[in-house]
């Protein structure tokens, strides 16, 4: 049996670093929701069965009617943390007739800037892989620790100046088979770990994802001034 392919946006969190009043996922950029971009990039992918929003119990903002026309179900299944949002979305996409050697996407609600392209070139990188893996890029700038005892801006200042040699920026979608990431979420979990991304979950068994360079086009909105930068992006053709 080929392996299908299933893809889960984790819509849960809060944005609180965005300085919005409502969850950034849901703030209205180049005319549409943050949410839709996304929404619409998988929609345009006929090859995905299902395309799964896990959402927050308690979330008033999510309406279906802001989405209509996109291919997508949603369950209000989010947990307090994005692993266990993703741990709880797996669990759901039984439903829809998933099985543990079938392939998941797991992607940003607020990477608006994904494209079909994007999303078809990290498939046919990974759909012969025995582990899976991200889309990311090599780091360009110069990388600076602080001090421990001054962290956060404005007060920070440079402990040292790391090399970034062989480093790589996350993005998403991080694309594994659902079996896999599942039993790992679950040592996770049950060790005491919770985990930021789901590559980190399969590095914690033993696995070493593989790496597929992304867009920068492709970035997570998290501060005030993303906004407008997203807004940029997306009024501009989609590549």
């Amino acid at each position: 049996m080929t392996s299908r392919l299933f893809a889960l946006i984790p819509c849960a969190g809060t944005g609180s670093r965005s300085g919005s009043a409502m969850p950034k996922q849901y703030r209205i950029v180049a005319g549409r929701d943050l949410l839709h971009f996304t929404l619409a990039a998988f929609d345009a992918c006929e090859e995905f069965a299902q395309t799964l929003v896990v959402i927050s119990p308690d979330d008033t903002y999510f309406d279906d009617a802001r989405f209509d026309g996109l291919r997508y179900a949603a369950r209000r299944c989010g947990g307090a943390s994005r692993q266990a949002s993703v741990y709880n979305g797996l669990k759901a996409l039984t439903e829809f007739g998933a099985n543990d050697d079938d392939w998941v996407l797991v992607h940003d609600a607020a990477r608006p800037g994904i494209t079909p392209g994007l999303i078809r070139t990290l498939v046919d990188t990974l759909k012969d892989d025995a582990v899976g893996g991200i889309m990311a890029l090599p780091v360009a700038d110069t990388l600076k620790r602080v001090t421990t005892e001054a962290c956060a801006a404005p007060g920070a200042r440079i402990g040292r100046t790391e090399a970034r040699d062989g480093l790589w920026q996350a993005q998403t979608p991080q694309m594994f088979r659902i079996g896999m990431l599942r039993s790992a979420i679950e040592r996770a979990q049950h060790e005491g770990h919770d985990l930021t991304d789901e590559a980190s979950a399969i590095e914690y068994v033993g696995h070493t994802p593989r790496l597929v360079q992304g867009s920068l086009r492709n970035f997570k909105v998290t501060y005030p001034e993303d906004f407008a930068l997203a807004e940029a992006i997306l009024s501009g053709p989609a590549q």
